[in-house]
C-alpha cells in the first residue's frame, strides 16, 4: 500500500523481523514497496530469505550476538562457560538459538521457561533435541529428558547465567531480590522494570542491558543492508566474524564506561549512546 511505501521509504529506517513476523513476511513487504517503485528494491527491509537478498546468519544473529556478550562477561567475574548453568526464557528464534549456541560453547543449560510452563534438567538440556522436540509438537512441555517446572520459579532458580529472551516486564520489583543469577543477559526488549534495576544493582548482578545484548541481530540487519546496497553477499564465516568484533567492541565500551563513571552498565550503554551523537553533531557542521 501507499502507506507501505511511505512508512519504509528510503528515508526512512529499515524494518527488521521482530515478535509475529518472520522472513516470509519481510519478502512480502519488501515486494510490495518494490511493486510502487517499479523496481526490484531488496535493501528496503532485512531479514529476507537468503534466496531474495537475505544475509547467512540473520536468524541466528540475536542469539549469538547473546551468546558473544556472555561469553565476555563471564570472564570479566572469573567464570567459564564450562562452570556456567543457564537458563533461558523463552524459546523462540532469540531463545532457542541463544540456547543451543551456548550449548555447543559448553555451557550447561539447566532451564527453559516458556509462558505455558518450563523444564529444567540439573545436568544440562540437550537442546538441539529439545529444538527438534518443539519444531515437531510446537511446545517445550513434555519433552521426555527433562523435568517439568514453574515458568516463573525457573527465573529466580539458582543459575550463573540468566536470559530472559520472550517480553518485557518479566523481571520487576516483586521479584528482582529473588534473582540468583550472576549474570543477567537482556535478550528480550525491556524484561527488567526501572525498580527491578536497582535491586539488581544493589544484589550485584552483572546486567548485559537489552541494547546491547540483543544488538545481535540488528547489526546482522545492517550487515544485510549493506550486502544488498553492493550487490555482494557475504560467506556466513565473514558475518559471524564481523558480529563478534563489533559486539565484543560494544561490550568493553561499555564496560569500560561503567568504571569511569561509577554507574551500571545500563547508564553506561545510554551515556556511550548519546556522547557518541552528540560528538558526531559537533563535528558535523553548522546545520547538524
Amino acid at each position: 500500500t501507499a502507506e507501505l511505501v511511505e512508512f519504509i521509504g528510503p528515508e526512512k529506517d529499515v524494518p527488521a523481523p521482530d515478535v509475529n513476523t518472520n522472513e516470509q513476511i519481510m519478502a512480502w513487504m519488501m515486494d510490495t514497496y518494490s511493486m510502487h517503485m517499479r523496481q526490484t528494491v531488496t535493501a528496503v527491509v532485512t531479514g529476507k530469505p537468503i534466496n531474495m537478498g537475505g544475509s547467512r546468519g540473520r536468524r541466528e544473529a540475536t542469539g549469538r550476538g547473546i551468546m558473544i556478550v556472555c561469553d565476555e562477561a563471564v570472564k570479566q567475574l572469573g567464570l567459564s562457560p564450562a562452570s556456567s548453568r543457564v537458563i533461558v526464557q523463552g524459546f523462540g528464534n532469540v531463545g532457542s538459538n541463544a540456547a543451543r549456541l551456548m550449548a555447543k560453547a559448553g555451557y550447561k543449560v539447566i532451564g527453559i521457561a516458556e509462558l505455558k510452563g518450563g523444564i529444567y534438567n540439573k545436568n544440562g538440556i540437550d537442546t538441539e533435541a529439545l529444538w527438534e522436540y518443539s519444531e515437531r509438537t510446537g511446545a517445550i512441555q513434555g519433552f521426555p529428558d527433562a523435568d517439568q517446572a514453574d515458568d516463573a520459579e525457573l527465573l529466580t532458580s539458582e543459575c550463573e547465567i540468566l536470559i530472559p529472551a520472550a517480553t518485557e516486564n518479566q523481571i520487576t520489583s516483586r521479584n528482582a531480590s529473588r534473582i540468583k543469577c550472576r549474570i543477567l543477559a537482556e535478550g528480550a526488549n525491556g524484561p527488567t522494570t526501572a525498580a527491578a534495576d536497582e535491586i539488581l544493582a544493589d544484589k550485584g548482578v552483572f546486567v548485559i542491558p537489552d541494547i546491547l545484548c540483543n544488538a545481535g541481530g540488528v547489526t546482522t540487519s545492517y550487515f544485510e543492508w549493506v550486502q544488498d546496497r553492493q550487490g555482494y553477499f557475504w560467506k556466513e564465516s565473514v558475518v559471524n566474524e564481523e558480529l563478534a568484533e563489533l559486539m565484543k567492541t560494544a561490550f568493553e565500551d561499555v564496560v569500560r564506561y561503567a568504571k569511569t563513571h561509577n554507574v551500571n552498565n545500563r547508564i553506561a550503554a545510554y551515556m556511550l549512546a548519546i556522547d557518541r551523537v552528540a560528538y558526531t553533531i559537533r563535528q558535523r557542521g553548522f546545520y547538524a
